[in-house]
């Protein structure tokens, strides 16, 4: 069974919608895979979703109400197949703690599935309304799709 990590800054936002968001495409295909969500920074560990990220969600029945943010550390490189960061910063912060080739190889920009290339990041949504929340899921959802049908 496949592991995958989504990684955003403060793992109230993006990271926990890409997790439901990626769960449901799986799991929509009758693929069985485990995936999770973490933070660069530790702003926020044990909270839950920010309400507008699970309104959204909500919007599409998927349910993320039992997610509780968790820092990104180390050990992940070894927990998960494969790490996917929301932007480049935190893409560059994942990086810069792996301890090895295989290990960096792991980290890959999650729009880069579904706009290869570019150099795309999902926008950080909370310092905006709800319309951020919105876009944010439409380009996750884009990547979730390609990462069904994807070798990762």
């Amino acid at each position: 069974m496949q592991k995958y990590l989504m990684v955003c800054l403060g793992n109230i936002c993006r990271s926990p919608m890409a997790e439901g968001i990626v769960a449901r495409e799986f799991s929509s295909r009758g693929i069985n895979i485990q995936v999770d969500s973490a933070g660069t920074a530790a702003y926020h560990i044990g909270e839950g979703a920010d309400s507008r990220a699970q309104a959204e969600l909500r919007k599409h029945d998927i349910d993320i109400s039992d997610e509780r943010a968790q820092k990104f550390v180390p050990a992940h490189f070894s927990e998960y197949d494969m790490i996917f960061a929301m932007d480049k910063q935190n893409y560059l912060d994942i990086v810069a703690q792996a301890r090895n080739k295989k290990e960096r190889d792991k980290v890959v920009l999650f729009m880069e599935l579904s706009m290869p290339g570019q150099d795309i990041s999902v926008p950080d949504p909370y310092y905006g309304g709800d319309e951020g929340f919105k876009e944010v899921y439409k380009m996750i959802k884009l990547s979730a799709e390609r990462l069904v049908d994807s070798d990762y």
